[in-house]
């Protein structure tokens, strides 16, 4: 399949003790982390894109431009949406954005290239010697 602008993706999970800014060490308070809302966002982008995806591809994240609006208590439900705005070659763009029950708590742009999973990872296993 061809991918092409306009692909839109989701990822959606509750605020537990788990995801918290003071379970993860980014802050003191029990509200969802923004490391977790960045990993959020780049689950929507990822998994929009594996149907479109040759075998032995994969993406991954490079960049990442976030906004955290608003904070989200434990219980809520939050999800991201993501829609695929640029399309050049390996390079993937998108615009994401979060909510919670309540209403918008984030926002930005996040840029993903298509890599061949074998050829990334050995190059990731020569750091090891």
């Amino acid at each position: 399949m061809e991918i092409k602008t306009g692909i839109k993706g989701r990822a959606e999970t509750v605020v537990s003790g788990q995801n918290t800014a003071k379970s993860y060490g980014s802050g003191f308070l029990d509200v969802f982390s923004t490391p977790h809302l960045v990993a959020l966002m780049e689950e929507a982008c990822h998994h929009s894109m594996v149907p479109y995806l040759e075998d032995g591809t994969d993406t991954v994240g490079t960049k990442v431009e976030l906004e955290h609006l608003a904070a989200t208590p434990i219980g809520m439900r939050v999800w991201a949406e993501s829609e695929l705005t640029r399309a050049d070659g390996r390079l993937l763009e998108f615009t994401v954005k979060a909510y919670d029950e309540k209403g918008l708590i984030g926002e930005g742009k996040h840029q993903r290239f298509i890599i061949k999973t074998d050829r990334f990872m050995a190059k990731a296993q020569e750091k090891l010697g």
